[in-house]
Order: structure tokens, then C-alpha cells, then sequence
């Protein structure tokens, strides 16, 4: 999550660049001229600088430099001094801001805690920038970059990796930085939380020893011995470990100095010490781990404290809630309330036995509360606990449980407890409440709707989530919802959500979404960008928008955008043949074909499938016929067996589904085979649907779903519903008795009744999709929509992914929220791009070859 906080720091409804708005203002190096002959790029993130013409390779040694906040300016400004006369090329951190969220306990850990990048030319030059760096560095601190070499006792670290920008595909199917291998392939760049070099690459002899000093701090000499990883962050590890003399098991945490920061600025040591103090407080108290040791190895902090053998509270929401399993029983509603309600008075008494000792939690989450076997909790992490005297705020909480600033000391609390008695019931949904504060009296609403809980006290956790000025921000009883407003009336409130949200003036995106519209030209195509909302808006009679569609035509010249279906040029190109602009599209269908295909892709998102679709859909224009039967050949012959597929998704694992997965190829062969008869087609598209199938998990209530090995996933990008939709397909043309009952169990998720998300690929109205396509009942699922509904400028909207802000794109946002509504209300058909049902079951007759279906 810790990418999509980084895009929350500038808008409040929506993901935006850090740098966009000036409420958290860059460096004041950013302010420099830059210097003569030198090229300079900005990013959102990076400030860039190098000499002019300067030819580098494209990988190598470079060093990276890290600071803490107080050090910062100062290190900054003296690798600028440095670099600059020397011609040295280099990158810093643009803003504080930044640099806290990318140094948070959140962080990606691999590579957190960098401030600066320096790129030496050779090796030569690399010894030599280490050697006086590190005199001009002196007394600097800052974090340890666990996935770089610590050159002497200094900020600065070493890796070899990549200088240049390029990507390559790693083995789970995701596109990633790469590096060069010496047979000129290009690697995964890998950046874990260990240091280590490519297989081919040697140590320089300078820096042996460095890397023998780090080698020499082990635990073998410990108190203790480590069995197992509880989790990891950027702040330290989580260990289920052994007492060596008593043999009992024991939780140690680990502290890093200087990273893991706070919204305080308190690195994770600072928060170590202060946890030790609460719990030495606390002492006692059985609702809370009993402290056993404290120890310092190699610059590292760690906190030993009590194992209790237990289960998150979050666990044990996920393993019992109802309505994500189909057609629950009322006796299983009221059981799970009752069980609910028990679980929130006990958590509620564990907090008070805290405010007895004059300590204020400041972390309450379902993560943070354990529940043993006899159910009784154990409230963990007490990094950011405060005397209750001191009347503090909360400086690091969940997104869904943080309070407002005006709820302080022991009323944080109780905002986080009254949170949590909406979440067992509605989960993570609370997280909308910053988006628009009545959202928590109408989630009240929808919770005792769907549940036989007490009224009363789903009402007085609202009114502790609203304060004293929840009536002035009261949910619109207007609000055109879903399921409860006519087809026309949502349709045109999603529309006055969309177009009160564009941004016409801006080049980089025309309507906000996800965060993965700033990669290069991803604000224009099909999943997140200008194309799919128009797509949507054009195919439910929302209505046209000549404005937009030129700014959709002005922006598909952009060459940074990539060739793929769904993030490139051939989505674009489709929706532009959709909206009318024949040559517009055929232009960009041009550039598509003339940019590198992505060989190692085969999936429908970005790789051939999808290009090979689009190449179908316009194989009447010369060439594109030839084209298309080019890329089939290819997905054909890398296809594979049914089991040279992992039986888990994702990970380490190629990703199964519609769009990552074998359902992708799988869709391009069946329209294939519905233009040229050849029965062929069908078997490589059977191979391909096994293919995913594989990778699926059926659980005790039937349901079929994409297994990725700790969860199981019934979405329409990566689960079970996307599946489906092309399984479906494939029995109009094949009948299977096998595959038939496969499609029945991948349908099965369509009849529960809450999704966490509400997007068309990771949420309910990919399910709402799916449900139509099956012919199945979808008032429920359009109905289920409600959960997420937020008002925007007198419109109807809903959040993207994470649920931090709102968004309008088609893969994320309410742009596909409007086709699968619809899809489901819609008078003439809708549906993504080749996804709508052939024109008859069957096989074609011969005159319908490489005809439009």
C-alpha cells in the first residue's frame, strides 16, 4: 500500500502525483539553476541530473546515499558540490515528504532509505566517488538500504544494477526493471531486502572487505534461536523465535535504526525504546504480551516479548464472514453477529483495562488484536502508544481506524473501537470515511440491513466516528445509489461524477484513477486512462463528449505509450474505431504494430492476446489479417501443456486469470477459431482454459477460485469470474461435461454478498459482469454496490484500489462501475472489448470466416 499513500499526499478525493499542489513543498536543492551543460529531469519522485551528451552504460556499480531527516539538506547539497565539477551524474529525492513515505515502516523495504543516486562511469571512477564521499560524509546518518553493500561506517551503500530504464517480465508474469545478462537477455533487476550481485558478476576486490565486516554480525551467539518469520516492514522484522535455556517459544521484533518513520519523523529504535516503556508499564495485565528481554546485534534493536499462540482478529474475520460465502443462512448471519458483538466487547474491555493504566493504544486495528483459543484478546505493537495524559494524536495507524486531528488521548480510542464495530461488519470499509464523513451513518445503515445487530449500537459508533459535526456532513439521501435509483438516474450521476472530475487542461492524465495512469502514457489508454472512461461513458448512453475525445485524439501520439490492449496504443486504437475516428484509431494501430512486440507476454492485459485480439477486430485493413495470424502463431507455440503450469497464481508464479493468465490466449484463440472454423483453435484454447483451472482452489461451499497459495481470488482481472467468462465461451462451441461443472463451481462466487473493493477488474462490478454473462440473477450484486457509493460533486463516484481515494477509470473506478451497470441494465448490449457473447452458439459456417463477430 505504501505506493498509493505516496499518491495520496496531494489530493485529498484523488491519486495524484506528490508533486502536484505545494502543501508539501520539494527540497529547496530543487530551486538550484542547473548547471551549465547539464541536462535535468524531474520526476515525481526523482530529481535527475547528468552532464550533457554524456554516454553511460547502461548498468553497473552505483552508490547510493541515504540521510536521516535531520541530515538531509546538508548530504544533499554536498553530493550536488561534489558531483557537478566532476561531471559525475546523479538523482536525489525531491521533497521531505517524500522521503518520509519512502522511508516509512510501510516502505518497500528492499530498497528504503535512499536520498541520492550516484552513477559512476567505470570501476575506477566507482573506487575512487566511495573514497572521498566517505570523507565528505562524515557524521552523516542514515538508514541501512538492506538491499545494498554498506561501504566503511558511513550513508553510503553499493549494488549492481541497472543505470538505464529498461524492463523485462519476471517469472510471475509482471513487468519489472531489468538488467542485461551476458547473453544480452534481459533479467529481472532484482532489488530484495538481501544484498547480492547477478551470478556473473564479481565482488570488486576493494570492497571484500566491506562485505566480510557485514558478514561478521550473526545470531549464532543469541540468547535465542529464530524458527520463523511472523511478517517483515520496513521497520524491522517480526520472529517467532526459542528461548536456547527454557526452550520456550518467544516473539522478537526488531527495530532498524533511522528507518521505519513516523508522521513524527521517530524511526523504528525510537518507537523500540518507547514500546519497552509501555509495556514495562502494563505489566500484568493479561491483555497484553508480558515483556522478557531486550538486546542490541549489529545496530539493530530487539524487543523480546511473551508468544501467545493465537490468531489476528483480521484472520479470523476473513475465515467467518458471511457474506463472502453464497446465499449465507439467516442462523449463519445471526451467529457470526452474535460472535462479532462478543469479539468487540471483549476488545472494547481489553482497551479500557489500558486507560486504567493511563495508556492510550493509538494503534487499534484487527491486525493489532490477538484472540486465543478461548477468545480472549491480547492487544499487540505498542509502538506508538502515549500516556493518556499527554493528550497525544496518532502518529502511525491504519488507514480505516485513524482519527481525525481533533480526537486525541483516549478519544483516539475510542474512535478506532468505534470503527471497528462498522469493520467486523462491513470490513475495511471504513477507510471511505475520510472521503466523506457520512459514509459511516449510511454503512450503519447497510449493516443492520444485513445483519440482526442492535441498532443502538451501530448508531452510538457513529456517533463517535461523526463528533459533534457528523450532521453537517450528513450522506445525501438523494444519492442516486445503485439498485435503489433507476438505470437512467445512476447512469447520469455516475456521468456528473466523471465529468466534475476531468481534467482537460492537464497532459498527463484526463481523468483521475489509479496510480498506475503516471507510468509512461498509462493517463491515456483502456484500463486506467482517457480511453476506457470514454469507452464506458460512449457504450451505456451516457452520452459523447467532443472536448474529451480530442484530447483523447491529441494525447494517442504520445510516444511513451506502450503497444499493449489494455496500457498501450492497440486499447486506444479500439476505442477510437468505437467512438468513430477511423483514421485516428488506424494511426495508432500503425504506431502499435511498429513498436516492439512484448515476446515474453502472453496475457490479454499487455501482451499478444491482447494485441492479437485487436489485430482480429480489425483484419479487414491489409496486412492486419496476415499480422493477426502472426501473433496467434506465436501464443500457439508457447502455450505449453496443461501442467507446465504451477498449480498457485502469482508470487514468484505466472499469474492465471483473464487478463495476466491462460484465459487471455484462451479468448484469442475462440475468436479465432469463430472466424475460421479451425477446430484446431478449440484445442489450444481447452489447453489454455486447463491451464488456469489448475491454478484454482474449491472451498468447502463449492466455489471454485484462483488459488495464490495464502488466498484464494474470485475477481474478474486474476479470479475465478474472468475464468469463467471465457469458459463459457468455449462450451457454446464444445460441450464438456468436465469443464461444464468447473464453470458452474467458478460462477458459484457471483451469489455472495460483499467484495472489499467495487472496481470492474479487483471488485464487485466484475462480479456483476460475470453474473451477466452466466444469465444469472445480478440485483443483489448491483444492490451490493451501495457499500461503496460516495457522493462527488452532486454525482455518484467510488473509490479505486486501496480505497484511499476516489477514482474514475475503467479498470479501478466508476468508469467501469458504469458498464457493468451496464451490462446488467443497459438496453443494447455492453461489454469489455471481445468479451460479449458470439453471435450463435456453434461452429461457423464457412462463409463467416474472418468476418466480424
Amino acid at each position: 500500500m505504501e505506493q498509493y499513500e505516496l499518491y495520496c499526499l496531494s489530493d485529498r478525493f484523488f491519486y495524484d502525483r506528490p508533486t502536484e499542489g505545494t502543501e508539501h513543498p520539494d527540497f529547496p536543492l530543487c530551486a538550484r539553476p542547473v548547471p551549465d551543460g547539464w541536462d535535468h529531469e524531474a520526476g515525481e519522485i526523482w530529481m535527475h541530473y547528468a552532464p550533457r551528451g554524456l554516454a553511460l552504460p547502461s548498468q553497473g556499480w552505483k552508490i547510493h546515499v541515504s540521510s536521516c531527516l535531520e541530515d538531509a539538506e546538508r548530504t544533499m547539497a554536498a553530493v550536488w558540490e561534489y558531483c557537478v565539477p566532476r561531471g559525475i551524474p546523479f538523482k536525489y529525492l525531491r521533497s521531505e515528504a517524500v522521503l518520509v513515505m519512502m522511508n516509512s515502516k510501510s516502505a518497500f523495504r528492499g530498497s528504503s532509505g535512499k536520498l541520492l543516486t550516484v552513477y559512476p562511469a567505470d570501476l575506477s571512477e566507482f573506487e575512487l566517488v566511495l573514497k572521498e564521499l566517505d570523507e565528505l560524509l562524515t557524521g552523516i546518518r542514515g538508514p541501512y538500504i538492506l538491499s545494498d553493500l554498506r561501504y566503511a561506517e558511513g550513508p553510503l551503500f553499493v549494488r549492481y544494477g541497472a543505470f538505464a530504464e529498461r524492463h523485462c517480465l519476471s517469472d510471475s508474469g509482471e513487468r519489472v526493471l531489468a538488467i542485461e545478462d551476458p547473453t544480452g537477455r534481459l533479467v529481472p533487476d532484482t532489488r530484495g531486502p538481501v544484498f547480492a550481485t547477478p551470478e556473473w558478476v564479481t565482488l570488486p576486490p576493494f570492497l571484500e572487505p566491506h562485505l566480510t565486516a557485514r558478514n561478521a554480525v550473526t545470531a549464532n551467539d543469541l540468547a535465542y534461536t529464530i524458527e520463523n518469520v511472523i511478517q517483515f516492514s520496513n521497520g524491522g522484522g517480526v520472529y517467532l523465535g526459542r528461548n536456547r535455556e527454557t526452550q520456550t517459544l518467544v516473539v522478537l521484533k526488531e527495530g532498524r535504526p533511522l528507518a521505519g518513520l513516523d508522521v513524527d519523523g521517530r524511526d523504528a529504535v525510537t518507537r523500540m525504546h518507547h514500546e519497552r516503556a509501555i509495556l514495562e508499564r502494563l505489566a500484568g495485565l493479561d491483555v497484553v504480551p508480558a515483556l522478557e528481554d531486550y538486546f542490541v546485534l549489529g545496530e539493530h534493536h530487539f524487543l523480546v516479548q511473551e508468544f501467545i499462540d493465537s490468531n489476528p482478529l483480521q484472520r479470523l474475520v476473513v475465515m467467518r464472514y458471511p457474506l463472502t460465502r453464497p446465499d449465507p443462512s439467516p442462523a449463519v448471519l445471526q451467529e457470526y453477529a452474535d460472535w462479532a458483538l462478543g469479539m468487540l466487547g471483549k476488545v472494547t474491555r481489553a482497551i479500557q483495562c489500558l486507560h486504567d493504566r493511563g495508556v492510550v493504544f493509538g494503534d487499534l486495528h484487527p491486525d493489532n488484536i490477538l484472540i486465543d483459543a478461548d477468545e480472549h484478546p491480547v492487544l499487540i505493537d505498542f509502538e506508538v502508544a502515549t500516556l493518556a495524559e499527554q493528550q497525544a494524536r496518532s502518529a502511525l495507524a491504519h488507514p480505516g481506524y485513524v482519527p481525525p486531528p481533533d480526537r486525541q488521548g483516549i478519544e483516539a480510542d475510542r474512535y478506532a473501537l468505534a470503527c471497528l464495530a462498522l469493520g467486523l461488519f462491513a470490513p475495511q470499509t471504513t477507510m471511505l470515511v475520510p472521503l466523506h464523513p457520512g459514509k459511516a451513518r449510511h454503512l450503519a445503515e447497510l449493516i443492520t440491513e444485513a445483519f440482526p445487530v442492535p441498532k443502538a449500537t451501530i448508531d452510538e459508533a457513529v456517533a463517535t466516528i461523526t463528533g459533534p459535526a457528523g450532521a453537517d456532513d450528513a450522506f445525501p439521501a438523494e444519492l442516486p445509489v445503485p439498485g435503489r435509483a433507476s438505470w437512467p438516474e445512476v447512469r447520469a450521476a455516475i456521468t456528473r461524477a466523471i465529468v466534475a472530475a476531468a481534467t482537460p487542461e492537464r497532459d498527463d492524465r484526463l481523468f483521475p484513477g489509479d496510480i498506475s495512469q503516471f507510468q509512461p502514457g498509462g493517463g491515456v489508454g483502456l484500463a486506467h486512462g482517457a480511453a476506457g472512461v470514454l469507452y464506458a461513458l460512449n457504450r451505456t448512453g451516457a452520452g459523447r463528449f467532443p472536448e474529451y475525445d480530442d484530447w483523447l485524439r491529441k494525447h494517442a501520439v504520445d510516444p511513451a505509450i506502450r503497444p499493449g490492449l489494455y496500457d498501450g496504443l492497440h486499447g486506444v486504437a479500439y476505442v477510437l474505431d468505437d467512438l468513430g475516428y477511423r483514421q485516428d484509431a488506424l494511426d495508432a494501430l500503425e504506431r502499435g504494430l511498429a513498436a516492439p512486440l512484448p515476446a515474453p507476454e502472453l496475457g490479454m492485459h499487455s501482451g499478444l492476446a491482447g494485441i492479437g485480439l485487436n489485430l482480429l477486430h480489425f483484419a479487414g485493413e491489409p496486412g492486419l489479417r496476415t499480422a493477426a495470424t502472426r501473433v496467434i502463431d506465436q501464443v500457439a507455440d508457447r502455450l505449453g501443456r496443461v501442467d507446465d503450469v504451477p498449480e498457485t497464481s502469482g508470487e514468484a508464479n505466472p499469474r492465471a486469470g483473464l487478463m495476466f493468465g491462460s484465459s487471455g490466449p484462451a479468448l484469442l484463440f475462440l475468436r479465432a477459431y469463430e472466424r475460421s472454423g479451425d477446430t484446431g483453435l478449440l484445442d489450444l484454447a481447452a489447453t489454455a482454459l486447463r491451464q488456469d483451472l489448475r491454478r484454482c482452489s474449491r472451498d468447502d461451499s463449492g466455489m471454485l477460485q484462483v488459488n495464490q497459495g495464502w488466498r484464494t481470488l474470485p475477481y474478474f482481472e486474476e479470479g475465478s469470474a474472468g475464468i469463467a467468462l471465457v469458459l463459457d465461451r468455449y462450451l457454446r462451441h464444445r460441450p464438456d461435461e468436465e469443464l461444464a461443472e468447473a464453470l458452474t463451481a467458478l460462477r458459484r462466487v457471483t451469489r455472495c454478498g460483499y467484495f472489499v473493493q467495487p472496481g470492474l477488474f479487483m471488485g464487485r462490478a466484475g462480479l456483476i459482469a460475470a453474473a451477466v454473462d452466466s444469465g444469472g440473477p445480478t440485483d443483489d450484486l448491483v444492490r451490493g454496490l451501495a457499500w461503496h457509493a460516495l457522493p462527488y460533486a452532486d454525482g455518484l463516484a467510488f473509490p479505486g484500489n486501496q480505497l484511499l481515494r476516489l477514482s474514475m477509470d475503467l479498470a479501478t473506478g466508476s468508469a467501469g462501475i458504469l458498464l457493468a451497470l451496464g451490462a446488467a441494465l443497459h438496453e443494447q448490449p455492453v461489454a469489455l472489448p471481445f468479451l460479449g457473447h458470439p453471435s450463435a452458439a456453434g461452429s461457423p459456417s464457412p462463409t463467416s470466416v474472418w468476418k466480424e463477430v
